[in-house]
């Protein structure tokens, strides 16, 4: 597969909250979270926030097409403790996606395990064998009147990489506008990724208030 150069991103990051401790943005759609290897892709989310926020980390990132809510620490400390609850699984996330085809089930759970598909980088695949366990639950939100799609709630209960495009996949109903995992239909079918990372709910790390913060989908 040929080097991935991104396309120049004109979408702003919109900063949703800010305080001394930590930030909660809007990520743009067709925005590295992270700055590649190559110069060329240089242009990421946390490239463009260390310009104002020099200490900025980035506790998770989102897939390149993905768009919506991220949090950012901005000192260790809280880098550090952020960072616990995320692998505690502590931290609530939803996703919104439109799926190809009329799923059967009004919700679900999708339970395969994830791991690198070594022969196809930077593809991901199912694997019962060397697989990470991954589960992603969905809910039905709408059903086009055609039955050509399905928009759905996603609340992932693991955080394997590509974990909720290749589920949708597995399950027969790829996310429009995805590349890497489709059919034959439902990458033309958007113009962009249609997932989006809608909510976000945490303890925060200095003042122990909880936090839910929503940002809502584009499309």
């Amino acid at each position: 597969m040929a080097e991935f150069i991104a396309p120049p991103c004109d979408g702003v990051i919109e900063i949703l909250y800010q305080d001394e401790h930590l930030l909660l943005i809007n990520k743009p759609s067709g925005l590295l979270s992270l700055s590649g290897k190559n110069p060329l892709n240089k242009d990421s989310v946390h490239y463009r926030l260390v310009q104002d926020f020099p200490t900025a980390t980035l506790l998770h990132r989102l897939d390149f097409g993905t768009s919506g809510i991220m949090l950012v620490a901005l000192n260790k400390q809280v880098n550090g403790l952020l960072t616990q609850q995320f692998q505690q699984r502590t931290i609530g996330k939803t996703y919104t996606a439109v799926l190809y085809g009329d799923l059967s089930n009004e919700q679900g759970e999708i339970d395969f395990p994830i791991t690198k598909d070594v022969e196809h980088f930077p593809l991901m695949k199912i694997c019962h064998d060397t697989g990470k366990p991954a589960k992603s639950h969905y809910q039905v939100i709408e059903r086009h009147p055609q039955g050509l799609s399905t928009r759905v709630r996603f609340t992932p209960m693991t955080g394997r990489t590509h974990q909720l495009r290749i589920h949708s996949q597995q399950i027969g109903h790829p996310i429009l506008g995805c590349d890497l995992y489709h059919n034959q239909q439902s990458q033309q079918l958007a113009p962009r990724l249609l997932l989006h990372a809608t909510s976000l709910s945490f303890i925060h790390p200095i003042t122990l208030e909880k936090i839910s913060y929503l940002c809502p989908s584009p499309f």
